[in-house]
């Protein structure tokens, strides 16, 4: 009996043990755990785990937080599936839109509006062809001499392009001013104070010529043996001045199909009345101002008409007003005399080869950087009797630093300077005597 109430004892204590410590799951740990990836449905669906495990409420506000997240997750399943119809059918008008339009394929220009559903335009290659207007196009956009894009089968208008300035034309606008100013030029004080008269003084105070009753000069001209200055002498004047100067060499204005060299022109002086007031430089005009002849081919016959636009531009019906043209050419005998008589060109000023005086400041110039020895003499070669161009006698200065560079020198000596002399003259005369080859 005892045995059996202490047994019985000892199972009551045991069970009041029990009802005191319940027993609790531990805390799951992800420590030496991988985590699994789940794919597909189930993983979208799954619920994100809630912590802490135990009621308090910081679980409560982070249920609410996901419950907030799901409606916002289906109000924005509804929008897709309700936006849905409407985005294919967008998709489905802008095929057919596309397939109508075709790949445009062809630049063209609007030449003459017929009505309002067709018109005639013009192609790269020349030809012209009657063509309808899409419905789809901004007819308030079409007028004659636009830029509009063409069916590359039925050469139907599908589109304008914007009136954006020709790239090669926008290649000739300078955007940085040249360095050179006018007192790296050696004498030339007349043809400086000449083209200042000209070129400069009307953009700057036209109401000097108001007062004096006369029209200023439409553009200058300068002329000379190559070497004398001219290029240099209009860079200067696009250092001096703050007004947009376009530069174009007179080959740039060839072009290969019929109608691109006057339209290139015509393109130009558009461009440099726009950014008024403006200063057009043309280099080595007798590319394309030689003087008019019967010829056959077809080229030349381009030549002249690109010339013929140039005429006009110059001295047309419009007025150019702060437009400024300056010429520059080596042979101003081939020149058409169409091209430089007054009205066009109203100056002409030649650059003659340079005298003593010219020869020093140029000398003085160029050397004005180097180290020279006690020995040289410039005097000699200021003196000397040939025929040397401002570009001579830089190159004879180039060519000593180099001779004395060559041997390790830091100082340009009189020797230096005779060799280079020789050398330069050597390569003016064709670089080959008389007699060497036989």
């Amino acid at each position: 009996m005892g045995n059996q109430g202490s047994s019985g004892q000892r199972r009551g204590d045991g069970t009041g043990d029990k009802e005191k410590k319940k027993y609790e799951p531990p805390i799951p740990t992800r420590i030496g755990k991988r985590k699994k990836r789940t794919k597909g449905p189930e993983a979208a669906n799954k619920l994100p785990q809630v912590l802490p495990y135990t009621r308090c409420r910081l679980k409560q506000l982070r249920f609410e937080r996901i419950k907030d997240y799901l409606l916002l997750e289906e109000e924005f399943i509804k929008n897709q599936e309700r936006l849905k119809p409407q985005e294919d059918r967008h998709e489905e008008e802008r095929s057919k839109v596309d397939d109508i339009r075709g790949s445009p394929m062809a630049v063209g220009t609007l030449e003459e509006i017929i009505d309002d559903n067709h018109a005639i335009v013009s192609t790269s290659v020349g030809s012209e062809h009657y063509v309808t207007i899409m419905s789809f196009v901004d007819k308030d956009q079409l007028e004659p001499g636009c830029t509009v894009l063409l069916n590359h089968k039925v050469h139907a208008v599908i589109g304008v392009l914007g009136d954006d300035v020709d790239p090669m034309v926008a290649v000739m606008k300078l955007e940085k001013a040249p360095k050179e100013t006018y007192a790296d030029i050696g004498g030339l004080t007349t043809q400086i104070q000449e083209i200042k008269e000209a070129v400069e003084l009307p953009l700057t105070h036209p109401e000097y010529y108001e007062e004096m009753g006369i029209k200023p000069p439409k553009g200058v001209i300068l002329y000379g043996q190559p070497g004398t200055g001219k290029t240099l002498l209009a860079k200067a004047v696009a250092n001096q001045t703050s007004a947009t100067f376009l530069r174009v060499v007179g080959s740039e204005l060839i072009q290969k199909y019929l109608g691109d060299g006057p339209k290139l022109v015509r393109e130009l002086f558009r461009v440099a009345e726009e950014y008024a007031p403006a200063i057009v430089f043309i280099d080595e005009i007798d590319a394309i101002g030689t003087k008019r002849y019967e010829s056959n081919s077809g080229g030349e016959r381009e030549i002249q008409r690109t010339m013929l636009e140039l005429l006009n531009q110059l001295d047309g019906f419009d007025s150019r007003g702060d437009v400024k043209v300056i010429m520059a050419t080596n042979r101003i005998d081939s020149l058409d005399p169409a091209l430089i008589r007054p009205g066009r060109i109203d100056r002409k000023i030649e650059f003659p080869l340079p005298d003593e005086k010219t020869r020093r400041m140029i000398f003085k110039i160029h050397t004005g950087r180097m180290t020279l020895s006690d020995d040289v003499n410039l005097e000699e070669l200021i003196m000397a009797k040939d025929d040397l161009s401002g570009a001579d006698i830089k190159a004879i200065c180039t060519e000593s630093g180099l001779m004395a560079l060559r041997e390790r020198r830091m100082k340009v000596t009189n020797e230096d300077f005779r060799k280079s002399k020789e050398t330069v003259l050597y390569r003016k005369n064709q670089g080959t005597p008389e007699g060497l080859y036989l």
